[in-house]
C-alpha cells in the first residue's frame, strides 16, 4: 500500500479560509456606508465627488473588524488619515508632475510606505492605504482640487467610522465596556482551553490562542486609557480581573511546561470567571486547592486570588489609584516604553529596507507598464501591485493566485449585472450588496478581492468609465505577474531579512525577560512592609510587562516564519529552520514563567552567574539570528546547569537547538 504524499503548503495555502461567525452589525455597516455616498453623489450632481467619498469608505471598511469601539477607531482612523495624504500627494501629482514623471515619487511613497509597514498590523495597513491613494490620485482623473479630494476621502472614511460608534445594541452587553469586558472574558476562556489541553498534542497550540487572547484584551484596555484621562470605578474594576487573568495565566504556563495532564476540574475555575466578567453575576464556588507541584501550588494560589477580586463589592473592587490585584491597573494605559525607538528601528533595520525597496520596484514597474499601454487610466495595475506585495496578507504564490481568481470572480459578477437593465440607480444597488459582503469575504482574499472589485467598478462606472471590466482583469493578470517576478528576485527579497529581524526582536525580548526573572530578587508581593510590598508590586509589573512583550514578540516571529514556510520552494529554503528556532524560543519562554513560578513558591535561587551566561547565549542567539544570511557571527556557549535546576537545564537544551537551526 502506498502512502499518499501531503499537499505542498504552497498549493494548499491558497484554498485556506478562516472559519467565524457572521458579524451582522458590520454588515449592515458595510451595506450602509459606500453605497449611500455614491447615491448621495448623484443626487447632488456630483458623482466625482460621490466616488470619492465611497472610496474613502470603502478602504475604511476593509479595516473593519470585530473588537471594541475604541481599537475601531485606530484600526480605521489612522489608515484613513494616511490614505487622505496619499490621496493629496497623489493628486498633487497629477498637477506637477502627470505621467511618467510621477514615477520617481511613487518610487519614494512606495519606499516609506513598505519601510512603515513592518512596525505592525496599523502601521501596515496605514502605509498601503497611502500608496494605493497615491497611485489612485495621481492616475484616475478626477474633477476638484487636491485639497478637496483629500477632504472627501477622508469624510468616506468618517462616515464609516461614524457608523461603528452609533450603529450598536441600544442596551449593549456591559455598557460602554462591552468592548473590553468580552476581550477579557475571552482571556479566561482561552485559559480554560489551555488548562484542558496541558500535556495533550494541541498544548502548543492552546498557548499561542491563550497568548493571543492576552494581547487583545492588553490592547483594548491600553487604547481606553489612551481615549479616557481617567478612569471609573467600573473600569479599574475590569482592569482588577484582568490582572488577575494574568496572574493565572502565568501559573497556567508553568502548567504547560511541565506537560502533566490536569483532571478537568482545575478549568472550571476559569470557566466561571469568564462568565462572571460576561454577565455581571457572582462567579460562584471555585475548585478548592489541592496539594501539588510548584506549578500547581502558584495556580491555586493565583486562583484564590482572582476569587477575592471578583467577590469584591463593586465600588471597592479597586483602590483609590486604580490598582487591582498584583498592582495592576493605570500602568496598562501606559504604552510599553521604547515602542517608539523599537519602531525606528524596524523601520531603518534590513526588514524595511529590504520591503521598502521591493514595494518600490514593484509599483514602478506596474506603473511604468500601465503608462505604457494606456496613459489615461493607469492607476489599476500600480495599484493591484501595491496590495499583492504585501507579506501579511499571505505568501506570495497564494496572494497572486486568489487576487486573479478573485478579480475574474468580480468581473464577471459585474458585467453580468451591469447589463441587467435597472436604470442608472442599479450600480449604487450593486456598491451596496457589495459592501455588504465586504465584512464576510474577509474570510479569504479570493472573496474580498471579489467584493472588492464589484465595489471599485461601481464606482468607476458611475465615474464614467463603462467599459473598462475587461481591460482591469488584464491589468490584474500583469501586476501578478510583476510581483510574481519581482518577488522571487534573489538580491531584492530576502525572506531570511523579514523573518530574522522579527526572532531577533523575539530572542531580545526573552533575553530581557530571563534576565528579569533571575537577577532580581524573590519577593513575596502579598506580604511584608509597605515599602517592601510596593517595591515586589513593581517588580511583579515589570516582570509582566517583559512577559507579554517577549511573547508578543514571538507571535510576530511565528506568522512571518509560517509565511515563509507556505512560499514556493526558491523563498523558503530556510523556513524550516525559522519554525524551529521560534519553536525553541518559544520553550525557552515557558520555561523561564516556570522558573519565575517556582522562585515565587521557595525554591532557592541559583547561581548568579548562570543568569549572566544564559543571558549572554540569548544575546549571541539574537546576533546570529540577525545576520545569518552573512553565516554566523557567534558561538553559543555550552552551559553546564547543576542538577535540580531543570527549568534552566531547559532553556540551556533550547538554547543549543537554535545554535543548530541559526548556523545551518
Amino acid at each position: 500500500m502506498t502512502r499518499r504524499r501531503p499537499v505542498p503548503v504552497w498549493l494548499s495555502h491558497p484554498f485556506r479560509w478562516q472559519r467565524q461567525p457572521v458579524p451582522r452589525a458590520a454588515v449592515l455597516r458595510g451595506a450602509l456606508s459606500a453605497g449611500p455616498l455614491l447615491a448621495a453623489g448623484i443626487a447632488l450632481g456630483r458623482p466625482a465627488a460621490g466616488v470619492l467619498a465611497a472610496l474613502g469608505a470603502m478602504l475604511a471598511g476593509v479595516n473593519d473588524r470585530p473588537g471594541t469601539r475604541r481599537s475601531g477607531v485606530v484600526h480605521i482612523g489612522l489608515p484613513a488619515l494616511a490614505g487622505a495624504a496619499g490621496m493629496l500627494a497623489g493628486s498633487v501629482l497629477a498637477v506637477v508632475a502627470p505621467g511618467w514623471w510621477s514615477l520617481p515619487a511613487l518610487c519614494v511613497v512606495g519606499l516609506v510606505s513598505g519601510a512603515v509597514s513592518v512596525v505592525g498590523p496599523v502601521s501596515s495597513t496605514a502605509g498601503m492605504q497611502m500608496l494605493v491613494t497615491t497611485v489612485v490620485g495621481a492616475g484616475m482623473p478626477m474633477p476638484g482640487a487636491p485639497w478637496q479630494k483629500a477632504v472627501l476621502f477622508l469624510f468616506g472614511a468618517g462616515w464609516l467610522l461614524a457608523l461603528r460608534l452609533l450603529l450598536r445594541p441600544l442596551r449593549p452587553r456591559g455598557g460602554a465596556l462591552g468592548g473590553e469586558q468580552a476581550a477579557v472574558a475571552a482571556v479566561f476562556d482561552a485559559l480554560a482551553d489551555a488548562l484542558e489541553a496541558v500535556g495533550g498534542p494541541q498544548a502548543e497550540a492552546a498557548r499561542r490562542r491563550l497568548t493571543t487572547a492576552l494581547d487583545r484584551a492588553d490592547e483594548a484596555l491600553r487604547l481606553r486609557g489612551v481615549f479616557r484621562r481617567r478612569a471609573g470605578a467600573a473600569e479599574r474594576r475590569l482592569v482588577g480581573r484582568f490582572a488577575a487573568a494574568t496572574a493565572l495565566c502565568e501559573a497556567s504556563v508553568a502548567l504547560l511546561w511541565e506537560a502533566q495532564p490536569l483532571p478537568p476540574r482545575v478549568a472550571e475555575g476559569p470557566r466561571r470567571l469568564a462568565s462572571a466578567v460576561r454577565t455581571g453575576l457572582p462567579a460562584g464556588a471555585l475548585p478548592a486547592p489541592r496539594p501539588g507541584t510548584p506549578a500547581r501550588r502558584a495556580f491555586d494560589t493565583a486562583l484564590l486570588e482572582a476569587a477575592t477580586v471578583f467577590g469584591r463589592p463593586d465600588a471597592h473592587d479597586t483602590g483609590e489609584d486604580g490598582t487591582g490585584a498584583h498592582g495592576t491597573g493605570e500602568d496598562v494605559h501606559r504604552l510599553p516604553e521604547g515602542a517608539a525607538a523599537g519602531a525606528r528601528r524596524r523601520v531603518l533595520g534590513p526588514a524595511g529596507r529590504e520591503y521598502g525597496l521591493r514595494v518600490a520596484v514593484c509599483v514602478a514597474a506596474g506603473a511604468a507598464l500601465a503608462l505604457a499601454l494606456r496613459a489615461d487610466h493607469w492607476y489599476w495595475l500600480p495599484a493591484t501591485a501595491a496590495f499583492l506585495v504585501k507579506p501579511d496578507m499571505g505568501p506570495l504564490f497564494s496572494r497572486v493566485v486568489t487576487r486573479f481568481a478573485g478579480t475574474a470572480l468580480g468581473v464577471l459578477a459585474f458585467t453580468v449585472l451591469i447589463a441587467v437593465p435597472a436604470g442608472p440607480w442599479w450600480p449604487v444597488v450593486l456598491a451596496v450588496a457589495a459592501g455588504a459582503l465586504v465584512p464576510v469575504a474577509v474570510r479569504h482574499f479570493a472573496a474580498l478581492t471579489a467584493a472588492v472589485t464589484v465595489l471599485v467598478l461601481s464606482f468607476v462606472h458611475i465615474a464614467g468609465d463603462t467599459a473598462v471590466a475587461g481591460l482591469r482583469l488584464v491589468d490584474t493578470a500583469l501586476a501578478c505577474l510583476i510581483v510574481l517576478l519581482v518577488g522571487h528576485l534573489p538580491r531584492l527579497v530576502d525572506t531570511d531579512a523579514r523573518v530574522g529581524a522579527r526572532l531577533s526582536v523575539a530572542l531580545r525580548r526573552t533575553e530581557a525577560y530571563l534576565r528579569n526573572v533571575l537577577d532580581a530578587p524573590a519577593q513575596d508581593r502579598t506580604a511584608g512592609t509597605a515599602g517592601t510590598a510596593g517595591t515586589a508590586e513593581a517588580g511583579y509589573r515589570e516582570r509582566r510587562a517583559l512577559r507579554r512583550a517577549a511573547y508578543r514578540a514571538l507571535g510576530e516571529a511565528r506568522a512571518a516564519a509560517e509565511l515563509a514556510a507556505a512560499e514556493l520552494p526558491p523563498a523558503r529554503a530556510r523556513a524550516g529552520g525559522w519554525l524551529a528556532v521560534v519553536a525553541s524560543t518559544e520553550r525557552i519562554v515557558d520555561a523561564v514563567t516556570a522558573c519565575a513560578v517556582r522562585l515565587e513558591n521557595g525554591t532557592p535561587r541559583p547561581d548568579p552567574r548562570y543568569a549572566q551566561e544564559l543571558g549572554d547565549a540569548l544575546a549571541a542567539a539574537a546576533e546570529q539570528v540577525a545576520h545569518r544570511r552573512r553565516g554566523p557571527v557567534s558561538v553559543l556557549p555550552d552551559i553546564a546547569v547543576p542538577p535540580g535546576c531543570d527549568t534552566l537545564a531547559d532553556v540551556a537544551g533550547q538554547l543549543g537547538r537554535i545554535r543548530g537551526e541559526a548556523a545551518a
